[in-house]
């Protein structure tokens, strides 16, 4: 199985293909990104999320990355709405591309309360589309521009993108290798029952077994889904299962687009002829207005220039490297990932825990010694509440932004302390943080975390 992905691989990057897999790509991703920007605007989340909260949880290295205000962050979702529908129809792909790109990633490090696995993808996914020539057919650029078209592109612009769900699958798989997963059905456990309510396989769900079995099958399908999308024998029934199982996921988990995207994304995976079969279809539905000719056969070096050859080949290479090495960052930390989750995100963990918190803040006077339990109410949204109380850098952030509250109130130099208390996966409740260190202290890096209490399996809090 390894040797037929070297092979693939291999032979892919040392030849052309038809365009018609990368222009598919591209309608349903423009597509995907409009809907899915629409929805976010239709439903206030850019209200709720980005204007209402006092305060924002920035990505280590971000802080500059601040909201617009009002205004500016519905021109900011208008600009992504308008790149993601001329990436679709492709008119004027190259700035549209970069504009979704760097407005989507934008807001996604605004504040990390809101960080899903599935955003990341996008923003990765958006990245290499401004790499791609996915303009140079069945698009208003050719239209425009005759010359442009073409039928053939080097085929490494279609397998970065199989490259990276490659990544993604193999890794969400690697990530579920763990006893908690595998061996106590964590969290499915939990989760699943919840849904006993749904007619047909409800009681079903309330079965033990039932989540063993969902937790082996989710490890085992991330592990070889691409492999077997890989291979032609076996693609069809392979893409049944995907579909399968995200639609199963979207079910029961209400997890947004996340399940769409990754079943829109894996069609990737088809033959040129499956994918130039679509295109007839949308040309028969919309006309043959989309091409003036027959396209000419244009190969890679009349796509890109020896120099920009060599610059795009230098980033790719770099980027999947950090691809691989970003998920196993994780062993640089002691503890448990899962506890501590030290280089937990962009690592495509993904539902691997429940977990859930009840923080207790303290700032202390140290002129005085007077202490004051804190509302988080007065300055968290309660989804930033939820989301905080169980990730050591977003409460770390949260004590200096309470530092620096109260030292507008008055005090000099606040103390500022937690008492936490943290269930995981169902395990029961135990003290998080050391309440004996001053946060409001501590400065943020990206060495291990000495104030999280290491977890002990036994021992609970009383």
């Amino acid at each position: 199985m390894f040797e037929l992905l070297k092979s693939k691989f291999y032979f892919s990057f040392q030849s052309q293909r038809r365009i018609a897999p990368l222009v598919v790509l591209r309608i349903i991703f423009g597509l995907l990104m409009f809907f899915s920007t629409l929805r976010f605007l239709w439903k206030g989340w850019v209200k709720d999320f980005y204007i209402t909260p006092h305060f924002h949880f920035t990505f280590y290295g971000f802080d500059w990355v601040r909201p617009f205000g009002e205004h500016g962050m519905y021109l900011l979702f208008t600009l992504m709405l308008v790149s993601s529908l001329c990436i679709a129809l492709g008119l004027f792909y190259r700035i549209s591309s970069v504009l979704f790109f760097l407005t989507f990633t934008y807001v996604e490090l605004i504040d990390k309360t809101y960080y899903l696995n599935h955003y990341y993808f996008i923003s990765l996914i958006a990245f290499l589309m401004t790499l791609v020539p996915a303009n140079r057919c069945f698009s208003l650029d050719v239209l425009r521009n005759p010359d442009k078209e073409v039928t053939q592109v080097p085929a490494w612009t279609i397998t970065i993108f199989k490259l990276q769900l490659l990544i993604v699958y193999l890794f969400a798989g690697i990530s579920k290798i763990n006893s908690d997963w595998l061996f106590e059905a964590m969290p499915l456990k939990i989760w699943l029952p919840a849904n006993a309510h749904l007619s047909l396989i409800g009681p079903l769900l309330e079965k033990e077994v039932t989540a063993y079995v969902f937790s082996w099958f989710g490890m085992l399908f991330d592990i070889f889904i691409v492999f077997f999308l890989l291979n032609n024998s076996t693609r069809t029934v392979a893409y049944f299962f995907v579909i399968l199982f995200h639609v199963f996921t979207a079910w029961f988990f209400k997890i947004g687009m996340f399940p769409f995207v990754m079943m829109s994304m894996t069609l990737i995976f088809f033959s040129e002829s499956f994918h130039s079969k679509i295109i007839q279809q949308l040309r028969r539905f919309l006309g043959r207005g989309l091409t003036s000719r027959e396209p000419k056969q244009n190969l890679d070096f009349k796509i890109y220039s020896p120099l920009r050859k060599k610059i795009i080949c230098s980033i790719l290479i770099v980027y999947f490297i950090f691809q691989i090495i970003i998920p196993f960052r994780y062993l640089l930390y002691p503890g448990k990932l899962l506890w501590t989750e030290e280089g937990y995100r962009f690592s495509w963990r993904v539902m691997l825990m429940e977990k859930s918190g009840t923080p207790f803040f303290h700032v202390k006077d140290p002129e005085t010694g007077r202490s004051t339990e804190v509302n988080n109410r007065n300055f968290l949204t309660a989804f930033q509440e939820k989301m905080m109380c169980t990730q050591p850098d977003m409460i770390l952030q949260y004590a200096h932004y309470l530092k620096n509250e109260y030292k507008k109130k008055g005090i000099e130099d606040p103390i500022v302390t937690v008492e936490d208390y943290i269930s995981l996966n169902g395990k029961g409740s135990r003290l998080y943080i050391d309440t004996a260190v001053d946060l409001a202290g501590e400065i943020e890096t990206l060495a291990a975390k000495k104030w999280i209490l290491p977890y002990n399996e036994n021992e609970l809090s009383k």
